[in-house]
């Protein structure tokens, strides 16, 4: 039934489907429960469409548990090395609202010299060019409209047509050196690089237009990078009415296949279909070095509102273009500064387990009681913004929520005052998950040798592995502020310090090495008696200091989280926690020891873990020491990708301040 379901999903995805049949495969979606097949970026996926997991997403097949990897489907032929999982919308938040796929493989074989020649100014800042490229890079770019990779955009609402976002480097680069040579000297000065994140858009005649919006600019103080023109690259020609209306500067309604168009991103547009057939385009922006860019914290305070409430339309779909309202104002901010923005202002007001609280995005305010400390409305706003997990269920959808619109904030306080708010968390005392071990008895030597009496508790070995555990734990466990204990939450207040007006939620510091040890005439090993206690999930944060002040019987707490002089981090792990067990032999074939239940994502630099020395339970390695070595080896040595994710996450940094459109 789940493998019927997950093909239908793709033979359905790309034809046209009566009414009558959607209808029933949608029923059938919503009828079918899934528990999750495995865990990447910190989302739950499964292979197949159910009631929980939505929504689509294409990821490089090599980051899925390889134990369930074959379930996935391969929907693209062009590129099989990228999988269809399916998350639950429900758990997105600013930082995997967008699905950035991996494409650099597809051009990684083929010549990718470009030029843009041609070269007309329609008016001042508005460029087109003829893009040339060898026949076999066109072939290439044509065929990212056969990948099958589309999705309906988050701001469907104000935008017809369908898109998917890629990474890649290598087509970036060779346009960097085509813009380079092509700008006009005075546009170009500054000029850095083409970003290398592409929304790929494709509209059919009738389609709705792109409605009318500024692109919004991004900007990163710390590496002096500004975004100034938005790059359009058309795959495909044809005739509209306009096809691009660039309002105050000029309107094109012929355009012909590989041309491009550079325009200044002060600039209003509006995008419609092709009545002639299909309209396919690849939208990025021109990076410059700024030399002065004057911050205005207020533009943050509308991105921050407009970022939240894309996330808030998962639940309540009419929020999405009040945050369309607010990137717009913040694009139109960049270039002229606050005008009038919109007459009234959207809240959301939540419930979390009796907790009431009121938020706007950057705004987040709590009642002042004897039972809501400043540090748990600290950590609620935490855990909203980055609609952490709780157990399985995200933040959000534990919430009751209700939107309400409002000339102002003037309402707020009477509002809480009216709702009796207590505490949703506990207090937690982290040093009860790491009781100190058993003293060792220099006596045991290993169960073979014990005649029945062995004490592993006592046993100098298993104490040091047991220890050394301890210590990774602790390092995960010990600097985390908010503990998750299935789907109760635990606050360590001490990780939140109160100075002024500022809360600041303090880090975790570095780890120092760990070391593990190594007469074992017993099938079984020390690690073997290190079992897991329980699991703790952690969220650990990297934010700037929040503003906070009272009044009107409030907490009102303000966050800008998109402040270029800090970065912001969201991690969530769960930890297991170390234990000796108690029997006097342990089965080597049991999976509970604890080595094996430590997520290989969590070991680095600063938290690292020895290698296993557990036996290899798919062959008898006890009489072959060799092939034992071997099989770790194989282990050790899978192919390591991640340069190239780096890589694309330090580029990506430039999409997350880019608006959710295109043209």
């Amino acid at each position: 039934m789940s493998i019927e379901l997950r093909d239908r999903f793709f033979v359905l995805s790309t034809r046209d489907v009566a009414p009558d049949e959607a209808a029933r495969y949608r029923a059938e979606v919503d009828a079918t429960d899934a528990e999750p097949a495995a865990t990447v970026d910190g989302l739950d996926i499964s292979w197949h469409p159910s009631a929980r997991f939505k929504a689509v997403r294409f990821i490089d097949a090599e980051r899925i548990d390889e134990r369930v990897r074959d379930l996935f489907a391969r929907p693209s032929a062009d590129a099989p090395y990228l999988a269809a999982v399916f998350v639950d919308p429900h758990e997105l938040s600013f930082r995997t609202f967008e699905n950035i796929i991996p494409l650099d493989r597809l051009f990684e074989d083929v010549p990718l010299e470009a030029e843009l020649a041609g070269r007309v100014e329609h008016t001042e800042g508005v460029f087109s060019f003829s893009l040339r490229l060898p026949a076999q890079a066109q072939a290439r770019l044509a065929q990212l409209d056969e990948l099958n990779l589309y999705v309906p955009p988050l701001n469907a609402a104000s935008r017809g047509g369908e898109r998917f976002i890629f990474h890649s480097a290598l087509l970036a680069e060779a346009l960097t050196a085509a813009v380079a040579d092509a700008l006009p000297p005075a546009t170009a000065e500054g000029f850095s690089h083409v970003n290398p994140v592409f929304r790929c858009n494709r509209f059919e005649p009738g389609d709705a237009n792109f409605h009318r919006h500024r692109d919004t600019p991004y900007f990163d103080a710390a590496r002096r990078h500004i975004s100034r023109h938005t790059v359009l690259l058309y795959l495909t020609g044809g005739t509209g009415s306009p096809a691009l209306d660039l309002v105050g500067g000029a309107a094109l309604s012929e355009i012909g296949d590989f041309t491009c168009v550079i325009f200044d991103q002060r600039y209003e547009h509006e995008g419609a279909p092709y009545r002639d057939g299909r309209k396919v385009f690849l939208r990025t922006e021109l990076i410059f070095t700024a030399d002065e860019v004057t911050e205005a914290p207020e533009i943050g305070e509308l991105f921050s509102k407009a970022c939240y409430l894309t996330g808030e339309s998962v639940f309540a779909p009419e929020l999405a273009r009040s945050a369309d309202a607010y990137y717009n104002q913040v694009a139109a901010a960049h270039w002229s500064g606050l005008g009038e923005g919109r007459s009234r202002e959207t809240f959301v007001h939540k419930e979390f387990r009796g907790v009431h609280f009121v938020a706007n995005g950057y705004d987040f305010w709590f009642p002042k009681t004897e039972a809501l400390s400043l540090a748990e409305c600290a950590a609620l706003t935490l855990l909203d913004y980055f609609n952490c997990k709780l157990g399985d269920t995200a933040f959000r959808a534990l919430c009751r929520t209700e939107v309400i619109e409002s000339d102002n904030a003037g309402w707020i306080p009477e509002f809480l005052r009216a709702r009796h708010s207590g505490s949703a968390m506990t207090r937690v005392d982290k040093s009860a998950f790491f009781p100190e071990p058993e003293r060792p008895n220099g006596q045991i030597c290993c169960p073979f040798h014990s005649s029945g009496g062995y004490d592993p508790t006592r046993h100098d070995e298993i104490i040091e592995l047991y220890t050394d555990a301890q210590s990774f734990a602790k390092a995960h466990i010990l600097p985390a502020p908010i503990l998750m204990l299935g789907e109760d939450v635990a606050l360590d207040p001490d990780r939140f310090v109160i100075q002024d007006t500022l809360i600041h939620v303090l880090g975790e510091g570095a780890l120092k090495p760990v070391n593990f040890a190594a007469c074992w005439n017993d099938e079984s090993i020390p690690e073997d008696y290190v079992i897991v206690a329980a699991k703790v999930g952690v969220a650990k944060f990297l934010v700037p200091p929040i503003m906070y002040t009272e009044s009107a019987g409030c907490y009102h707490l303000k966050f800008d989280f998109f402040r270029n002089s800090w970065m912001v981090d969201h991690r969530r792990a769960t930890i297991p926690i170390p234990r000796i067990t108690d029997e006097d032999w342990a089965d080597p074939d049991e999976r509970g020891a604890w080595r094996r239940s430590v997520d290989s994502s969590l070991i680095d630099d600063e938290h690292p873990l020895s290698a296993s020395d557990l036996w290899d339970d798919e062959e008898d390695d006890w009489d072959d020491e060799d092939d034992a070595e071997d099989d770790w080896d194989d282990e050790d040595g899978t192919e390591d990708d991640s340069d190239d994710e780096d890589d694309a996450e330090d580029d990506s940094d430039e999409q997350d301040d880019a608006d959710e459109e295109d043209d």
